[in-house]
């Protein structure tokens, strides 16, 4: 580990940087708030060259948040070492009921020199591209489903609702072409409703076609066109999982993605009494609801299905192995627990939590990308 000098902690707002130093332990270990910055670029710059003063070697920290990676691209670029940290998992003192922004920057920088921090995997531009797509659509979705609901909580209010077997289909879109009320003004609601509900269809469509489009000129497409073959895993949610975890290599273990993902018990045990109980839900919340989503198509027997078996094709022979392995441990998996008369959601929980563990696998069993063959 490099030698610093000084260990900046910054806690970082929309216009506002607050700013405090803790000197190396070697150097006296004097914790000083320097005071509050500009959240600008020339303001950082200045901020840099004033504390490089005496060729001091310097180590910057902010915790992760709505700003973003800016100013830690930004201090790299300055040739600074900047760690973005964890907000979850900063130490914090169980009696301590002040927070102020001078606080929390002496705070940073007293832990992070401690080496008490835990900073969080950076992407960089074209995965972070990727990632803001695949949460554009996520977003997009959640629109497309209020305006779904907006609409048919109108037609409830006044009496109509649809006697086919599914909504949304296109026997129910012409059956709303034939709704009519007496007042015009509620005409125009209805027409106003449904032209919501066909434009954002039309945009969640136009994001699906960018999606397939950015993944598969992507860096990572190897390890998503492998992650396919696992069953439940389409293109949507390999390229959810990839976007949002960034490099599977990374995790040591199986047990450390669960872990990140917030698919283990929390424990709260003592002495000689252990006790488990629902699951931590810390971490990244996106891949979590898309393997809770997945495990659901493993409530039926094991089989290779012909869009399964295509998938498996264009992947190496260590994958398909992965997959059919994971197939065949998860739909018995499954089955066992749900004839422990466990709730089917717990069940659903369970093996999410260990098709992680095959997601894991699958990264370590294909090679890593050439960066030469994807210069972007």
């Amino acid at each position: 580990m490099d030698k610093f000098s000084k260990f900046i902690g910054l806690d970082v707002h929309k216009e506002t940087i607050a700013v405090a130093v803790a000197d190396a332990e070697e150097l006296g270990g004097e914790v000083c708030f320097i005071g509050t910055i500009l959240n600008t670029e020339e303001a950082v710059i200045k901020l840099v060259k004033q504390l490089k003063k005496g060729n001091a070697k310097l180590s910057f920290c902010y915790e992760a948040g709505c700003c973003g990676y800016v100013i830690q691209r930004l201090l790299s670029k300055l040739g600074q070492d900047c760690q973005v940290i964890a907000p979850s998992l900063i130490p914090k003192k169980a009696g301590d009921r002040i927070k102020t922004d001078r606080r929390d920057s002496l705070k940073l920088a007293k832990l992070h020199r401690a080496g008490e921090l835990t900073p969080i995997w950076i992407p960089d531009g074209a995965h972070e591209a990727l990632r803001d797509l695949v949460r554009a659509r996520e977003d997009m979705k959640h629109f497309q489903r209020q305006a779904k609901q907006r609409l048919s909580a109108f037609l409830l209010r006044h009496g109509m609702s649809y006697a086919g077997k599914s909504n949304w289909t296109l026997t129910h879109f012409r059956w709303l072409e034939t709704v009519k009320f007496i007042q015009p003004v509620q005409q125009i609601v209805l027409q106003e409703y449904i032209d919501t509900v066909h434009e954002m269809s039309k945009r969640l469509a136009g994001l699906d076609q960018q999606i397939d489009l950015t993944a598969r000129s992507s860096p990572i497409w190897r390890v998503i066109e492998a992650l396919m073959a696992l069953r439940g895993i389409n293109l949507l949610s390999a390229t959810t999982v990839m976007a949002e975890i960034g490099d599977l290599r990374r995790f040591t273990n199986a047990a450390q993605l669960m872990a990140f993902l917030g698919l283990v018990p929390s424990e709260h045990s003592s002495g000689p009494h252990q006790r488990r109980g629902h699951i931590t839900k810390t971490g990244n919340s996106h891949v979590r609801r898309v393997l809770v989503e997945a495990a659901w198509t493993y409530r039926f027997a094991a089989r290779k299905t012909a869009v399964l078996q295509r998938r498996a094709e264009r992947t190496p022979a260590a994958v398909q192995e992965i997959a059919w392995k994971g197939q065949v441990r998860l739909c018995g998996r499954y089955q066992q627990l749900i004839g422990r008369g466990k709730l089917k959601v717990q069940v659903c929980t369970a093996v999410a939590r260990e098709l992680a563990g095959f997601i894991w696998a699958v990264g370590q069993a294909v090679p890593p990308v050439d960066p030469q063959q994807h210069p972007h």
